[in-house]
């Protein structure tokens, strides 16, 4: 392997350093997905299991899975305190910008050598064919001294090989990290979705128990207005019946008493004149004091008399 290197130039070692530096960031991508796939479903389903019961529930979990992209994609818009649902939105789609961004960490460099790799194997084989077609004479054409150009022209074609395998590696596995990716786009609008549809049928159910409370709150006012209209209603009856009474027994008082004048008046047989007594006091015993002086003058007439006459 040395001697292969040492064959085909310096070019090699640039080689040998992106092939390192592939496989490096091949392996840390291998390990970051396996770990983002192994977890993503289970804390997806929680969540959105949650969300559908209880979103504080949701936000606790959402909050103890920060380490992973999908937690940290979900708990940005529940971290929020009542957003609307144009702020919920732009919570979802910053946290997903910043997501996917950071799960493409890596992908640049696989780029880089991809493209780099190729030019550089290519470099030393020109380089090498240079090298070996430039000990060449035309008249040494067709003779055994043109026997180690072949040689030459071989070893300086295992630059060109390995630029290309490195790319080769690289590209394959390139390519699995971005249908990964794509993958994971797809993931995040589809949960995003699912979490704003969520949160918008939250915030009906909110309104709707606010208005069927609003509702309740008219009902007890209307009622209890009625009450108080009946209650005034009947306290008027009350106090028009207890007045009607009132006034029923002051007339039913004032009927006795005239009943009582009237069974004061007596007839009178002296003189064949009735004496009418009134209801008031003062006229009855001005009627009594009459009457005797009228039976006291005829009293004393009748005694007059029957003395004229002996």
């Amino acid at each position: 392997m040395i001697e292969m290197i040492k064959k085909a130039g310096w070019v090699l070692w640039p080689l040998w350093v992106l092939s390192v530096l592939a496989l490096g960031v091949t392996f840390e991508r291998i390990w970051f997905w396996l770990s983002v796939l192994s977890r993503e479903k289970s804390i997806l389903r929680r969540v959105l299991d949650a969300a559908s019961r209880n979103w504080q529930t949701a936000k606790d979990i959402a909050f103890q899975t920060r380490r992973q992209p999908i937690g940290r994609y979900l708990s940005a818009p529940l971290m929020l305190s009542q957003p609307d649902p144009e702020v919920f939105r732009l919570a979802l789609e910053t946290a997903a910008d910043d997501e996917l961004s950071s799960m493409r960490r890596g992908h640049r460099v696989l780029e880089g050598i991809i493209t780099l790799a190729p030019l550089l194997g290519l470099l030393g084989t020109v380089l090498g064919l240079i090298r070996a077609l430039g000990s060449i004479n035309i008249s040494d054409l067709g003779t055994d001294a043109t026997a180690g150009v072949n040689l030459g022209i071989g070893e300086a074609l295992i630059s060109t090989a390995a630029g290309l395998i490195v790319a080769i590696v690289s590209f394959v596995f390139y390519r699995i990290f971005q249908a990964l990716w794509y993958s994971q786009v797809k993931i995040f609008r589809k949960a995003g979705n699912e979490l704003e549809l969520l949160y918008r049928q939250y915030l009906l159910r909110g309104d709707e128990s606010d208005s069927f409370y609003s509702q309740e709150v008219e009902n007890e006012e209307a009622v209890e207005t009625d009450t108080e209209a009946l209650v005034n209603t009947n306290t008027e009856e009350t106090a028009k019946s207890d007045t009607e009474e009132l006034v029923g027994e002051q007339k039913k008082g004032w009927g006795n008493k005239s009943t009582d004048a009237e069974t004061q008046e007596a007839p009178d047989e002296s003189n064949g004149n009735t004496t009418q007594n009134f209801t008031h006091p003062e006229l009855v015993n001005t009627n009594t004091d009459e009457a005797e002086k009228s039976d006291t003058d005829e009293v004393e007439k009748s005694d007059t008399e029957e003395t004229n006459g002996k």
